[in-house]
């Protein structure tokens, strides 16, 4: 699912970076790791619990940012005999290494996600396992859980099945590379055929009613003491990368809920409120949406690469805010009784789960071992039914530690690159108004693509904000160490 990536360039002095530092010392995050949980990675890399199946042979490939060196996953795509398509999909095994109840363990549930920021990352476990024995680097051997799924000549998921194996990458690719090959005609098959599966499972996307966000990465660079605002903008095989991964989580679904156990990345439909607020963004950018036109088919509508389409697509992020974790079966009664009422995920248009990064994400660990044993028919482990309970409670803390890094990230950014304009005049559009405070809103603005506070002085005798109208809006405070952008009426 998308997130707001945000990197930064520039030199290490600009007021940006002690703004970030300042964040992380207020939010408590923990930038290094306990000794005795270094110690554990450092035994842990050096013996892992190794499966019986070898599948070394099968040359499997990655698809990352080029500097990434935490690879989750590793894919090998081919034909089958008769029609169809074959999808293996190596996942980190990080159960290899991590021994329940250890320091890795322990820490990692403290700590749950990675979290990113602008400047680096804090990681979930550390850089020996993420970024060394763990991760699935080229010509190194690894244990893993791999999913072989087998599909119809439309894309159709027809058979699953899930085992651990020995693995062995052959190449990390980025997806310019991938995009450019698969462009050129150069990709050999099983590189080209990302681009006919991804196609196809795109497809079956919007016939179920599904999302996807093509969510552009913005980046801020630091020129002569000024901020810049630019975006790079995903390219088509980011998102037939990501048919794989939610085609894999799609499948682990269906697996734990024909088991009767397992944690679910659930959904609700979003409230008419939430729509409605983005008809409003959508009118302070100039993008014409007529009330007859669904949300979903706009979205697909919109290019990426023009900004006014970028910073909507940000927005559209909003309406994910209701998702979470759904935990059931294991034999207690704290994961409740049967599968739940909800199982799907609104933006997926499926029962979803997340189960294909789990060097960065905590549950996805306990579902890959779900599935492995939803797929041979046995008993989980213990240490993975124990955990059922409280998972949904700690990757939801967790979830909000990573939402409140992203939302004073982008302040900081955006108080940057306003920094010097403070009295300056813009044109904005009242996006939201608080419903007993109408004089305290936010506001979007045309250029630059921020979306910030707005308050109107009460005694001006204005009366509230106007809603949804166009505005002209005088910026008040841009504060990159309060991270804090604010605007009133001009």
């Amino acid at each position: 699912m998308p997130r707001r990536q945000l990197h930064v360039t520039g030199a290490a002095e600009a007021p940006l970076r002690p703004a970030l530092h300042d964040l992380r010392t207020r939010l408590d995050v923990p930038e290094t790791f306990p000794a005795a949980v270094l110690a554990d990675a450092e035994r842990a890399a050096a013996a892992p619990r190794l499966p019986d199946e070898d599948a070394t042979a099968v040359p499997f490939f990655t698809v990352d940012p080029p500097t990434s060196v935490d690879l989750d996953q590793a894919m090998h795509l081919s034909r089958r005999t008769g029609g169809g398509f074959r999808v293996r999909y190596a996942i980190a095994d990080v159960a290899a290494y991590v021994t329940p109840s250890g320091p890795l363990d322990t820490e990692a549930h403290r700590r749950v996600t990675t979290l990113y920021f602008p400047d680096g990352k804090i990681p979930l476990h550390p850089a020996a396992l993420s970024e060394g024995a763990a991760s699935l680097l080229p010509d190194q051997t690894c244990p893993a859980v791999l999913w072989t799924i087998d599909l119809d000549a439309d894309g159709r998921a027809e058979r699953t099945d899930v085992r651990r194996a020995l693995v062995r990458s052959r190449a990390k690719l980025d997806y310019d590379g991938v995009q450019r090959a698969i462009d050129a005609g150069t990709a050999e098959e099983p590189l080209a055929l990302l681009a006919d599966i991804g196609r196809l499972r795109e497809q079956l996307e919007v016939e179920r009613g599904g999302i996807s966000l093509n969510v552009p990465e913005q980046e801020v660079t630091e020129n002569d003491g000024r901020y810049e605002l630019g975006f790079r903008a995903p390219l088509p095989a980011d998102g037939w990368n990501a048919q794989i991964s939610l085609l894999t989580g799609m499948a682990a679904a269906e697996l734990m809920i024909a088991s009767g156990t397992g944690i679910l990345r659930t959904l609700p439909i979003a409230p008419d409120g939430a729509v409605g607020r983005l008809h409003h963004t959508a009118k302070a950018l100039g993008i014409e949406w007529p009330h007859h036109v669904p949300y979903a088919r706009l979205v697909r509508s919109l290019d990426p690469r023009e900004p006014r389409h970028a910073a909507f697509l940000q927005e559209c992020t909003t309406l994910l805010r209701g998702a979470g974790y759904t935990a059931f079966g294991g034999g207690g009664a704290a994961t409740g009784e049967g599968v739940p009422e909800l199982t799907t995920h609104a933006a997926v248009a499926a029962p979803y789960a997340h189960c294909t990064a789990p060097l960065r994400r905590l549950v996805d660990r306990y579902a890959a071992e779900l599935c492995l044993a939803a797929c041979a028919g046995v008993e989980p482990p213990q240490w993975a039914l124990a955990a059922l309970p409280v998972l949904p409670q700690e990757m939801a803390e967790g979830t909000r530690r990573a939402n409140s890094v992203e939302r004073s990230c982008v302040d900081i950014v955006e108080a940057a690159l306003l920094k010097d304009r403070v009295g300056e005049v813009f044109d904005g559009v009242v996006v939201d108004v608080k419903e007993h405070e109408p004089t305290v809103g936010t506001v979007q603005l045309t250029d630059p693509a921020v979306v910030a506070r707005i308050e109107a002085a009460a005694s001006s005798g204005a009366g509230g904000l106007p809603l949804g109208e166009r505005l002209r809006v005088r910026l008040t405070q841009a504060d990159p160490g309060l991270a804090k952008v604010l605007f009133a009426p001009a």
